[in-house]
């Protein structure tokens, strides 16, 4: 979601300057590729670059090929095949071992068919979205390009493919149904063409209960990520937004306040690090229950059994979906010492839980480390 973001703040500071764009996607990737399908790249016409498609290793001709499309004003379709050590196409052995399809869209910003208002709709309001892009392998047929945007109370297609309407959106309401990116195919005007259906989580909202120093280098590092970021504290000398400018939202709260202002599902993480018990204790009560998959609490092992003790005496049933979601002491085991270290280990260890990864090591991963995009 972050690299949305950013194309879409791009893409208006470009309209403001008067330069034209195309936006790349990578649509289909066969063996190994560091980005996978969905990936996207905003090219201005100055060669300004915002997002990514590859590691750095097809930026440079990729550049080369989005200022074509927008000097053509059309649609093009590049493969990069990285699957021979011995290619020197580019300049350098890649070593990638893959196979990728990269659609280039000139975006007129004059036109209501325009891919960007796509992206837009995707940050509009949280829901999980999927974003439609017709292609063809055949570079020489007509490349549509992104079509599309379906959620579960909204669909909205270009009348570019009237004429398949149905079976994309069907296709659509499977990939939203499985929360995975996958691709199908269709028949257009005769030819055969492929869909990726690109699947969008909402942003991650991290919610940060403690305005400490110890706070401010996670705020960092969720921002880095482009995580939407909520401080709250019931201390009026810490919850100050000069102190933490990368939050979205910083606010003086009691625990009830924090839930009445904030809305809550399952992209939604907190972290309790007030170093007041009762505080993160009459917080964890009002948010255990919620459809959370991370709360995280700072402090021993033996803090977090005392608020279970809590919770019992309570009356509070603590069920096995419940210690599921609870995460103390708060973090990732890298060794973590320093207040910036913690919040890599946090900020990692909620990447994995939202992920559904374990965080062990890549070296030791038997499987690749992508999943193959599912053609439906």
């Amino acid at each position: 979601m972050k690299e949305i973001n950013d194309i879409i703040v791009a893409y208006k500071k470009a309209q403001t300057i008067g330069l034209k764009t195309a936006l790349a996607t990578v649509v289909k990737v066969e063996g190994s590729s560091y980005r996978q399908a969905g990936a996207r790249m905003l090219v201005t016409e100055d060669g300004q670059l915002t997002g990514a498609i590859s590691g750095g290793c097809l930026e440079g001709d990729a550049l080369r090929k989005a200022i074509l499309a927008i000097h053509q004003k059309s649609n093009k379709l590049i493969t990069y095949d990285t699957s021979n050590p011995d290619d020197v196409e580019f300049g350098v052995q890649l070593g990638c071992n893959g196979i990728v399809h990269i659609l280039f869209e000139y975006i007129d910003e004059n036109s209501s068919e325009n891919p960007i208002h796509l992206l837009e709709k995707t940050v509009e309001k949280r829901n999980d979205s999927i974003i439609t892009t017709v292609f063809s392998i055949e570079k020489r047929n007509f490349q549509i390009g992104t079509v599309g945007f379906l959620t579960d109370e909204t669909t909205a297609l270009f009348s570019s493919i009237n004429s398949v309407k149905n079976e994309i959106t069907e296709s659509a309401k499977t990939a939203l149904i499985s929360k995975k990116s996958t691709l199908s195919k269709v028949e257009v005007e005769g030819n055969e063409c492929e869909i990726l259906l690109n699947y969008n989580p909402p942003q991650t909202v991290l919610v940060i209960a403690g305005a400490g120093n110890d706070a401010k280098p996670l705020v960092e590092t969720a921002f880095i990520l482009g995580w939407k970021i909520v401080v709250a504290d019931g201390r009026a000398t810490h919850a100050i937004k000069s102190r933490f400018p990368n939050a979205h939202d910083v606010f003086i709260a009691k625990p009830e306040e924090i839930i009445n202002t904030i809305e809550i599902d399952e992209n939604t993480v907190f972290v309790l690090m007030t170093h007041n018990y009762n505080y993160d204790l009459e917080l964890l009560k009002l948010i255990i229950d919620k459809p959370l998959k991370y709360i995280g609490l700072l402090g021993p092992k033996t803090k977090l059994n005392r608020m279970l003790d809590d919770l019992k005496n309570s009356n509070i049933k603590v069920t096995e979906e419940i210690l599921n979601k609870l995460y103390g002491p708060v973090g990732m085991d890298i060794g973590a010492e320093t207040s910036e270290e913690i919040a890599i280990s946090i900020a990692a260890e909620i990447k994995a839980v939202l992920s559904g990864k374990n965080g062990s090591s890549l070296r030791d991963r038997k499987e690749k480390i992508h999943t193959d995009t599912v053609s439906i």
